[in-house]
C-alpha cells in the first residue's frame, strides 16, 4: 500500500512517517509540505492512501481532496481542528484523526484502509451467469440478479435488498449501475436503482417495490415512463 504524507508541519510528517514504518506492508512514497506539490506528484504517480492535513497555505486539504476527485485515493485527514470534520466526511473520506496522534488511533485508521482496498477487490464480482457474487462477513455468498429488488447509495456503500435481506456492499453507485444488467435495472434517482419487473405501481414523485416506497427524480422520470411504457 503506497502513501503520501501532506502537512505542513515537520513535526506531524516525522510523527506520521515514524508510525507508518511500523504497519507491515505500509510505504510512504513521499512527503510534502503543500497540496499543490502532492497534486503534481497524483498526476503521473497514484498512491492507494494520503495521510492529509487541512489548514496549508495556497492550498488546503480540502480543496486538494475535491481536485482529486473521482480517482480512487482513499484520504486520511489528520488536523488539530474539530470543525472540518462535518464536511470532510460529506467528501467520503475514509478517517478523520486529531492531532496529536496516538499509534493507536494511526492503526485503527489504517486498518479501515486496508479494509477498503481489499473490500475492492473482493466484494463485487459478476459472472457470465445471472448472478452477483457478494462478501457476507467472510463468506462470499451467491446472489441471483433476479432476487434483487433495487439498489441503495448510502455513503462509501451500495445496499442491495431482496425480500429476504440486505446486503452492504463497499463501492460506488455507478460501477453498480454499470454491471448490473441494462435490459432489467435502471437508475431513478441518484441513490436508486431499480428492478423494472420488481415495480409494483407507479405513483407521484416515486414508485413502490416490495411495499417499499421510492423516490423518482425527475431528471431520470422520462427513462423509467419509456421503459416502463406508460404514456
Amino acid at each position: 500500500m503506497k502513501a503520501l504524507i501532506v502537512d505542513d508541519n515537520d513535526i506531524a510528517r516525522t510523527t506520521l512517517s515514524h508510525l507508518a514504518k511500523q504497519i507491515p506492508n505500509l510505504t510512504i512514497v513521499n512527503e510534502y509540505t503543500n497540496a499543490i506539490e502532492a497534486y503534481h506528484h497524483l498526476q503521473k504517480n497514484p498512491v492507494d492512501l494520503i495521510f492529509l492535513d487541512i489548514e496549508m497555505p495556497e492550498m488546503t486539504g480540502i480543496e486538494l481532496t475535491k481536485n482529486l476527485s473521482g480517482k480512487d485515493t482513499i484520504i486520511i485527514f489528520t488536523s488539530s481542528k474539530k470543525e472540518y470534520a462535518l464536511e470532510a466526511f460529506e467528501l467520503n473520506i475514509a478517517d478523520y484523526i486529531l492531532k496529536p496522534i496516538t499509534p493507536a488511533r494511526f492503526l485503527q485508521a489504517v486498518s479501515k484502509v486496508q479494509s477498503i482496498i481489499e473490500s475492492r477487490k473482493e466484494n463485487i464480482e459478476f459472472g457470465k451467469e445471472e448472478f452477483l457474487f457478494v462478501r457476507d462477513s467472510n463468506i462470499t455468498r451467491r446472489l441471483k440478479m433476479d432476487d434483487i429488488l433495487y439498489a441503495e447509495a448510502m455513503g462509501d456503500y451500495v445496499k442491495f435488498y431482496t425480500k429476504e435481506k440486505m446486503f452492504a456492499i463497499h463501492g460506488k453507485m455507478k460501477t453498480a449501475e454499470e454491471r448490473l444488467p441494462k435490459d432489467a435495472f435502471i437508475r431513478v434517482h441518484r441513490s436508486y436503482i431499480v428492478s423494472i419487473s420488481k415495480i409494483d405501481t407507479l405513483q407521484d414523485g416515486g414508485i413502490m417495490i416490495n411495499k417499499k416506497f421510492i423516490p423518482v427524480a425527475d431528471a431520470y422520470r422520462k427513462a423509467l415512463n419509456t421503459r416502463m411504457n406508460v404514456f
